[in-house]
């Protein structure tokens, strides 16, 4: 076997060509590029995220798909579940409402339950003032203002395309923010695109 077809057989194999590619690099000085990370979870996906109205559950028991399901938050901020029936959700995260679950099933339903819960579909937002379809729209994931205009048909001659205002929270915690059209809009955040004035 020559030198040539040892060395193009060593390029067939991915990790000695990459480890080949690094050192070339290293020899060179070109700069070496890493994979790339992985990309951010949008801000409802945190465990930070607090339920309200409108957001849809998967709850699961396990080994009880009789006690599983999905199932919505009502206008009234409850869960309601097989057996234990009515849970106040709004206002609590995801793992907040995994033990809030497993406080009423045990001791008196299982002994020791495990639960998950996930949010499948986010309550909507709303967008109100200058465009050309002012309503409430189903929340996608990593939305931005500028998303959520074009959702609504787009701007209006007269509307400020600088800011906008922007109404966030879950029931009496609001803010009120004057926010870039290129900011991320949150499940349930009431949008005002409002009048320029010149």
């Amino acid at each position: 076997m020559t030198a040539t077809s040892v060395f193009a057989s060593m390029l067939r194999a991915p990790a000695l060509r990459g480890a080949l590619a690094t050192l070339l690099c290293a020899l060179l000085g070109a700069p070496v590029h890493a994979d790339p990370e992985p990309a951010a979870q949008p801000p409802a996906a945190d465990a930070g995220y607090r339920l309200a109205a409108g957001d849809k559950v998967r709850v699961t028991v396990y080994g009880h798909a009789d006690l599983s399901g999905e199932v919505e938050v009502d206008g009234g901020g409850r869960l309601s579940l097989p057996l234990i029936r009515d849970i106040d959700a709004a206002g609590l995260t995801v793992r907040e409402l995994q033990e809030a679950i497993i406080a009423k099933l045990k001791p008196d339903y299982l002994r020791e339950p495990q639960v998950s819960a996930e949010v499948l579909s986010y309550r909507p937002f709303y967008i109100i003032g200058e465009v050309q379809s002012p309503g409430s729209y189903p929340y996608v994931n990593g939305m931005t203002v500028i998303n959520a205009v074009a959702v609504a048909g787009g701007f209006t001659y007269r509307a400020n395309k600088k800011k906008v205002r922007v109404v966030r929270g879950v029931g009496q915690v609001q803010q009120k923010l004057d926010l870039p059209l290129g900011a991320t809009v949150m499940p349930g955040d009431v949008i005002e695109i409002r009048e320029r004035l010149f």
